[in-house]
């Protein structure tokens, strides 16, 4: 993780950092996110150097140092630079998460600020969208979940999944878009010699 933890953050235009002692903080169009980070990990923000192939919108680069090259340090090194990195992507370009509903009758739909999931229960579930979230529902069946918080974003697509996770004999239930799922026969499908 250490060769991870060495290379530079860029900081696009329009983002704004502010370090405060181990505070770590970010704002930027797709919003404001805050982080603690070790206090073993130091990290700088200082202006690019004129030369060196640095895009031509980066303003600032971030550098994350470590106090030694001790395996605790080095995975702390990379830990905290990933994590900041994906700070700065979250409050610039954002995260999202794509779902899908399979199943006779099973949709989505907004009201508010909930979630309304209907799944073959006897009632729809109300799913309540978590701060900092953006919701969409396409067609009725398609959930794109989106956010700047990547930890957020990945914790609400699987809380919504976990509603009503894929089964493995027809594959109905809520899947990540792309997911495959792994399907069993049933007793119907097998065959063979009876009362041997």
């Amino acid at each position: 993780m250490s060769r991870v933890g060495e290379s530079p953050i860029i900081v696009p235009e329009g983002v704004k950092v502010q370090i405060e002692g181990n505070t770590f903080t970010v704002e930027g169009p797709k919003g404001k996110l805050t982080r603690k980070i070790p206090s073993e990990i130091k990290v700088e923000l200082r202006e690019p150097p004129p030369e060196g192939g640095v895009p031509p919108k980066a303003a600032k680069e971030i550098i994350i140092k470590r106090p030694s090259s001790e395996k605790p340090h080095k995975s702390l090194h990379g830990l905290s630079r990933s994590l900041l990195a994906n700070m700065i992507k979250g409050v610039s370009e954002g995260f999202f998460k794509s779902l899908e509903i399979i199943g006779m009758g099973y949709k989505a739909n907004l009201k508010g600020d909930k979630l309304m999931l209907s799944l073959g229960f006897s009632h729809p579930i109300e799913f309540s969208i978590p701060k900092g979230i953006e919701i969409k529902v396409e067609k009725g069946t398609q959930i794109i979940v989106s956010g700047g918080d990547k930890g957020l974003v990945g914790e609400t697509a699987s809380n919504i999944r976990a509603l009503k996770p894929p089964e493995p004999y027809k594959g109905k239930g809520i899947r990540y878009k792309g997911e495959y799922i792994k399907r069993k026969v049933g007793k119907a499908a097998v065959t063979g010699p009876v009362g041997t």
